[in-house]
């Protein structure tokens, strides 16, 4: 084996040590007790594996001055994520059609002030947006931040379905329309069942953004509404009681999961819908 491959093989052996190793820490953690931590065993395999610190995560751990657990916290951010992914990308794929495949006066204006949405920071919207919540009475509610998610993921649902749609050849809708069938007709029988790529990776995008989002849910969410990404900052933070890093670890663990499962689920799909339209448009 050549020099430089030997060099090739240790940086890559480096950076997956640096990557794993975190989260192979943060793993053994959650599974070992207090005592067990206290004694010294921060790197090594637990001597009992238990998920005493899971069950106190999910179930009886401290959220701030209440002691809830991550539990409902959870089933609120399910609550967010399912209809703003749902909302935000069948509105996207009908945007992203529109603007692709039926040209309008225009749409280029449109399409460009929706590309200069993609890029607006949160922080410079927080203040419009929870007057607008507080005009439609839904101030410190989920439905309230859904109205948020979707609106603000729409820019860039838009974009990857218009990129997507646009490689599609404008003679098979100019067919459709010879035939006799309307724009949602040709919408729901010819580009709809051809966007699984593209549905997958806007699902992996907002469903990751939405369900890690912090500033949000601790801004336009009251104490019975708000994402586990805040319930997991107020457990983390603590100041009462006895610090227990394992169930901090379990915690962030239970947290991380769904995100981890859509990626090993629609994976696949994410360069393939990522890369469409890259030539064309």
């Amino acid at each position: 084996m050549s020099g430089s491959r030997v060099l090739v093989y240790a940086a890559l052996i480096a950076f997956a040590v640096l990557f794993i190793g975190p989260t192979y820490l943060v793993v053994m953690t959650s599974f070992k007790t207090l005592d067990e931590l206290r004694r010294g065993n921060l790197v090594g395999f637990p001597e009992v594996w238990s998920w005493a610190a899971w069950v106190k995560a999910w179930s009886s751990a401290c959220t701030g001055v209440d002691c809830s657990g991550l539990q409902p916290f959870f089933f609120n951010s399910v609550k967010i994520v399912v209809p703003s992914v749902i909302c935000s990308a069948l509105l996207g794929s009908l945007n992203g059609y529109i603007l692709a495949q039926w040209r309008f006066r225009g749409a280029d204006a449109l399409f460009t002030m929706l590309i200069v949405g993609f890029f607006i920071p949160y922080q410079t919207i927080l203040l419009p947006a929870a007057r607008f919540l507080g005009y439609l009475s839904l101030a410190n509610t989920i439905p309230g931040l859904i109205v948020i998610h979707v609106a603000y993921g729409l820019a860039f649902t838009t974009l990857l379905f218009r990129n997507f749609y646009v490689a599609i050849p404008t003679d098979l809708v100019k067919a459709a329309r010879v035939d006799g069938a309307g724009m949602i007709l040709i919408f729901r029988r010819i580009f709809l069942p051809i966007s699984l790529p593209a549905f997958m990776v806007c699902i992996i995008w907002q469903f990751t953004g939405i369900w890690n989002d912090f500033l949000f849910g601790i801004v336009f969410t009251g104490p019975d509404s708000r994402p586990i990404t805040v319930a997991l900052n107020n457990l983390v933070n603590a100041t009462e009681g006895i610090k227990e890093y394992n169930v901090d670890m379990a915690a962030a663990l239970i947290t991380a999961l769904p995100t981890l499962i859509v990626y090993i689920v629609g994976g696949r799909y994410l360069v393939r819908g990522l890369t469409a339209g890259a030539v064309k448009g």
